[in-house]
């Protein structure tokens, strides 16, 4: 709450400013480009034009946009609870639940194992998640959205800057829905602030920031009669009058972190050309340091037979994840030689429960923890047209062996085609979930630290990005040593007939695995209509069923804009049609917040159609949907997963605010 506060109060304060003094706004032809503010630059006292290029956003790995006021049909894809376009995601009936998989990808970003419960984490910043700001005045971003029933989705920034040189940005993102069934409300709050500064002379430079994130779930285990939703009886259209499976067994899950972080880098040697500012040569010395803490925790009011015995009358599971790493690295920069950088990587890790678990066959640790130590480096140059790019990370000490390897090279035949090609291979445990558990449900204790091997990954991907015959991707990605969760066919304590989550438990499969995924984007435009295309094709080559996803997903959005009221408003309105073809769907798992593998129902084949209104005045951008309205006059038989029903015809409205001060 106090975030809230604080937050609220930086807003009103912005909001205030920025209609005391609103900047002019020019318009540029046609409204996709970016507007010019007129004013004096709030560091200096000459006056100068500033551009809404000089909103600059830096993401973690330093490369740099500016602020888009504009309307476009991919802000109309990222407007969503994760404000990113979810093209490859199947979400739940309500905001904030888990997304199904309709695409996947293998590369890790990470040398080391995640916390688990990866069904709760789309909405979770990591450290490479979370971007700086480079501005030339205050300025606010605030996104609403309303949600199902009792809530609403509110994210609010404002970014600002002391000078130059020093910028700071201070952000909250809450939300609370209660959605359309019982025992369904999803909520969330991530505040997050940062800071980045650079000196006078550019020799020493600092970005960091601070997260605090949560997200919580109602659990109601998905519908227990099917025939109350897909016989499309007048007297279930009220959603709440379907049978869950938790109603009086009240369950919950939750995800909980914070973290500090800190990325400086001081220039030892800094020369410079004769004839300009380029720098020529140069070499740094950087840390990176990053401590986090997070928890997931589930709990149920009283043990339901659904997930199998339990050792009490209540359930209250609860993991902790304690990591701090830091890194000391060495950049050299060369204008004929290009940047390398090479880095030493210190890993501490403390994944924990409350105590030892001693059963009749097993005695299971209640700690992973350990120290790693790994070396890496990265390469980067610029050739003409040839972009090189490289990066290996392997780790020397620790128990989590593993390694990564990345090598991409690009090159751009002119400003409208261009070309890349990318490899990938890493070797890295599984997340710690897989490795060690516990819970009061006796079927879901276990221990593979001794059995289970590093998943390998090995992928090479094509691209042709042309602004003339589109964007063309092909991936092909060879999996070893792939884990999942599955049915066990040797639990503990066998479960009643046909209860399935009974006995979900982690496997590693022995056969290689192929995954094939080519996609296609493509935009036509005859006047003011348009039609933008997105195809994916995937292919799994597989012993055994344990990776499932549709083999065709498909979105298709025909729409149309211009400019209203004297050019006062630009409009966009249009339909979107998205279509993925039937395949085994994975299950979902509330206790542990995770997606398993099943093969005895296919779900898909079943159209989704949204229509939506879009309007820019000013800086404000409004959107109006009306979401999956041919479930209206369709069949009830669209699924998110196996007893987990899409949502229901709904229509839903929001804006985003951009103010400059």
């Amino acid at each position: 709450m106090k975030y809230i506060l604080l937050v609220a109060f930086v807003m009103m304060g912005s909001f205030l400013f920025a209609q005391d003094s609103p900047p002019p706004i020019q318009e540029s032809t046609p409204p996709s480009k970016p507007r010019s503010l007129d004013k004096k630059r709030a560091m200096g006292s000459e006056p100068s034009e500033i551009t809404i290029k000089d909103y600059k956003i830096i993401s973690f790995e330093r490369d740099t946009t500016f602020l888009d006021t504009t309307i476009t049909i991919n802000k109309e894809y990222k407007y969503n609870y994760l404000r990113t376009d979810d093209f490859e995601l199947m979400p739940f009936s309500n905001v904030g639940q888990p997304y199904n998989k309709l695409g996947v990808d293998f590369e890790r970003r990470n040398l080391y194992p995640k916390l688990g419960a990866k069904a709760k984490h789309f909405n979770y910043a990591e450290m490479e998640d979370i971007n700086y700001y480079s501005v030339a005045t205050p300025m606010t971003d605030i996104l609403f959205k309303t949600t199902f029933e009792q809530g609403q989705l509110l994210d609010a920034l404002l970014t600002f800057n002391t000078s130059r040189r020093l910028n700071f940005s201070i952000g909250y993102e809450g939300m609370r829905s209660r959605g359309k069934y019982n025992f369904d409300e999803g909520e969330s709050g991530n505040f997050r602030t940062t800071a980045n500064y650079i000196t006078k002379n550019g020799r020493y430079d600092l970005r960091a920031h601070i997260a605090a994130q949560s997200v919580d779930a109602e659990e109601n285990g998905g519908i227990t009669v099917r025939d109350q939703f897909e016989s499309g009886s007048s007297n279930f259209t009220n959603r709440v009058k379907i049978d869950v499976r938790f109603d009086s067994q009240r369950a919950s899950n939750r995800i909980l972190g914070k973290r500090y972080f800190l990325d400086h880098k001081y220039k030892l040697i800094k020369k410079q050309k004769d004839s300009s500012r380029a720098e020529k040569t140069s070499l740094a010395l950087g840390h990176r340091f990053n401590y986090e803490t997070k928890y997931y925790q589930f709990v149920q009011a009283q043990q339901n037979t659904y997930f199998g015995a339990g050792l009490l009358p209540s359930i209250n599971d609860r993991v902790n994840l304690k990591t701090m790493y830091n890194q000391v690295s060495l950049d050299f920069y060369n204008a004929t030689l290009g940047s390398l950088q090479a880095n030493v990587n210190l890993y501490n890790y403390n994944y924990a429960f409350n105590s030892i678990l001693v059963t009749d066959s097993q005695t299971i640790r209640n700690q992973l923890k350990g120290e790693e130590i790994a070396l890496g480096a990265n390469y980067e140059k610029q050739i003409g047209g040839f972009l090189v790019r490289g990066g290996i990370k392997y780790n020397l000490v620790g128990d989590l062996t593993g390694n990564i390897i990345d090598a991409a090279a690009s090159y751009s035949f002119n400003e409208k085609h261009k070309m890349t090609v990318a490899f990938h291979t890493s070797a890295r445990m599984p997340d710690f979930n897989f490795l060690l558990y516990q819970s009061d449900y006796l079927n879901y204790n276990w221990q593979n630290t001794a059995t289970f091997k590093n998943e390998r990954v090995n992928s090479l991907q094509a691209t042709i990005d042309s602004k003339t015959w589109g964007a063309l991707s092909a991936k092909i990605t060879n999996l070893d040593n792939y884990t999942y969760f599955g049915i066990n066919s040797n639990p503990i304590v066998a479960p009643e007939e046909g209860i399935e989550n009974a006995i979900i438990a982690p496997f590693q499969e022995d056969n290689s695995i192929q995954h094939l995924k080519v996609k296609y984007i493509k935009e036509f435009k005859v006047g003011g209509f348009a039609l933008n295309n997105t195809i994916m094709y995937q292919n799994v080559n597989q012993s055994n069923e344990v990776l499932n996803v549709p083999q065709l997903v498909t979105r298709n959005t025909l729409y149309f804009s211009t400019d209203i009221f004297k050019k006062a408003m630009y409009l966009q309105t249009g339909v979107t049609f998205k279509y993925f073809t039937e395949y085994n769907m994975d299950a979902y798992n509330p206790l542990l917040g995770e997606f398993y593998i099943q093969n005895t129902e296919k779900l898909g084949g079943y159209p989704l159609l949204d229509f939506f209104i879009n309007a820019k005045v000013q800086q404000t951008r409004i959107f109006l949907k009306a979401e999956h309205f041919n479930s209206s006059f369709s069949k009830n038989n669209y699924y998110s997963a196996p007893n987990y029903p899409y949502r229901d015809f709904v229509i839903r409205f929001g804006l985003v605010w951009n103010f400059f001060s």
